[in-house]
């Protein structure tokens, strides 16, 4: 599908990740195409002089150095909506999960054998409040989908979006007094300078206790050593995280072992990572929310028309700043 999108032009298909650590053999490639595990900086631009553009197959794309791409005229391309729906049904199964213990009663009966009861009673979410932080496309989704659970919503972001409160019926909030209100808080912000530790040490203490927390956005966007103070307090009675602080590095465990280059507060939040991985409480899937074979689809088909854009001197979808 690849080649016959793009005849007449040599492709070079890898399953390799492009980071500072990770360049590919050769340097003379016109674009490259990559997806969020990998990390364009200014150092992986100058390992490749001839790179005039850059597909990134995701609607994040703060794995890319916009202000290096633009110093080199690197043209970058994203996917602007491909996973709505996709991203925010993952995310509530991670509710349905945690809030009814799903995950625990499969355990204990692979594990044990065991049909006991105990500890496996859960909370209805039907008339619980759900804050929604990030009321985009997938916040919206995920929106629908609570309201069809019966539940009430809030909504924090900082454009709000006035028209689908009217329509929707959700009412927003100051970050503040969502975290006080809600059962359940879903994060689904774009991660940037004024998101990172959005969830914090400071205003996680105002959550509800005993709420949970859901993140399928960005790792950074909640501080980790927060988090684990507040499941281990009980300010919070359980999590869902798709995504991880540090994440690239705390699955990559001979970088973690090996590397004397990572910062102190690196291995700090890689370990406290660690410690969630542990804790009974804490569900933590690897990045998956966007898998469905519809999702990658839609990937494929917009990556494939943002190259042909360039290939045609047409570029589209270009991320801002590039």
């Amino acid at each position: 599908m690849i080649r016959a999108a793009l005849p007449g032009h040599e492709l070079v298909l890898s399953q390799e990740k492009i980071d500072p650590l990770t360049l590919p053999a050769a340097n003379d490639f016109d674009a490259v195409s990559v997806f969020v595990n990998s990390e364009i900086t200014p150092e992986v631009l100058a390992a490749l002089p001839s790179l005039k553009f850059i597909a990134t197959r995701s609607t994040g794309f703060d794995h890319v150095d916009a202000a290096a791409c633009k110093a080199k005229n690197v043209a970058v391309s994203y996917v602007p909506g491909y996973g709505d729906n996709t991203v925010a049904e993952f995310a509530f199964g991670l509710i349905l999960n945690l809030t009814r213990r799903i995950y625990r009663a499969i355990d204990q009966i692979k594990e044990a054998d065991s049909f006991d009861l105990h500890g496996l009673r859960g909370m209805d979410i039907k008339g619980k409040t759900i804050g929604i932080i990030g009321t985009g496309r997938i916040g919206r989704e995920m929106i629908r989908i609570a309201k069809g659970f019966g539940m009430n919503v809030l909504a924090h972001d900082p454009f709000p979006n006035a028209q689908a409160a009217q329509e929707m019926g959700f009412e927003y909030l100051k970050l503040e007094e969502l975290l006080g209100r809600s059962d359940v808080i879903s994060l689904h912000t774009p991660y940037n300078k004024d998101t990172h530790h959005l969830i914090n040490k400071t205003n996680i203490a105002l959550i509800k206790k005993g709420a949970y927390l859901v993140n399928t956005a960005r790792g950074p966007i909640v501080e980790t050593e927060a988090l684990v103070a507040a499941l281990k307090d009980g300010t919070l009675a359980g999590a869902g995280l798709d995504v991880l602080e540090e994440e690239g590095e705390t699955k990559d465990e001979m970088k973690f072992l090996g590397a004397g280059s990572l910062q102190v507060q690196e291995r700090r939040t890689m370990l406290q990572n660690h410690m969630l991985m542990k804790m009974p409480n804490v569900l933590i899937t690897p990045h998956n929310a966007f898998n469905t074979q519809e999702a990658m689809e839609r990937i494929l088909g917009t990556t494939l028309e943002n190259v042909q854009g360039f290939v045609a001197g047409t570029p589209k979808n270009l991320i801002p700043g590039t």
